[in-house]
């Protein structure tokens, strides 16, 4: 049997080079003879970076762009590339064959005011003791990003599923969240799938995750990808 190119999506202030390649996770699919298709979102990585908020709309949308132009994909996404290929298997179920998300639980269905990360990203500083903007301020740094486009894009972070929109997602999907996660708990986000399954990564925090072995063997064996 012929399995499925394998579409990545990158989380926020990442890319695909940093997210996937550098790291290795890109090489392993690989290396089990499957196909895989780049993606950087806009204002990230080779995508073009824009300072207007109005060109973030809709990541789903364009991560859909990455889509071959028929036939099925396993995808794997991190965070807001996880949020972004759940909106886009709500949208089009018959697209995928399995999904690994990865960072994400009840925080899928959150309508958090974006503003304050987003104005300390183009401030480069963060409060004292905010741990997390303070990171993602650090993130938004690392050479060949621009901290205005990536301010711009999280503005428009805030469009927050539904129980009923993910109920639409009908093939497997493995979730892998770290116990230390602030995205979790998973347990709303696995209660709305109708065919997922939940993978907990011991002592491991969010952004911890992309380079945990623990996801990356989960992820693997769920697609079929072991070596």
């Amino acid at each position: 049997m012929t399995l499925p190119p394998v579409l990545l999506a990158h989380g926020f202030a990442s890319s695909f080079e940093y997210n996937w390649r550098l790291p290795g996770f890109a090489d392993l699919l690989e290396d089990a003879g499957r196909t895989v298709i780049p993606f950087d979102f806009p204002g990230h990585g080779t995508a073009p970076k824009s300072h207007d908020p109005d060109d973030y709309g809709d990541l789903a949308g364009a991560l859909a762009t990455a889509l071959p132009s028929e036939g099925e994909v396993d995808a794997v996404g991190f965070s807001m590339g996880a949020m972004a290929l759940l909106r886009l298997a709500s949208r089009s179920p018959e697209r995928f064959r399995k999904i690994v998300v990865a960072g994400v639980g009840e925080n899928v269905f959150r309508d958090q005011d974006p503003e304050s990360v987003a104005a300390a990203i183009e401030s480069g500083a963060a409060p004292d003791g905010e741990v997390g903007t303070q990171l993602f301020v650090h993130f938004s740094e690392v050479p060949g990003n621009d901290p205005k486009a990536l301010a711009a894009c999280m503005r428009r972070m805030r469009d927050a599923m539904t129980a009923d929109d993910v109920g639409r997602i009908t093939c497997p999907v493995l979730v892998v969240l770290g116990d230390k996660d602030f995205a979790g708990p998973a347990d709303p986000l696995i209660d709305a799938l109708p065919n997922g399954k939940l993978v907990m990564l011991r002592n491991t925090e969010h952004f911890a995750t992309p380079k945990s072995f623990g996801f990356w063997d989960a992820a693997l064996d769920f697609l079929d990808a072991s070596v």
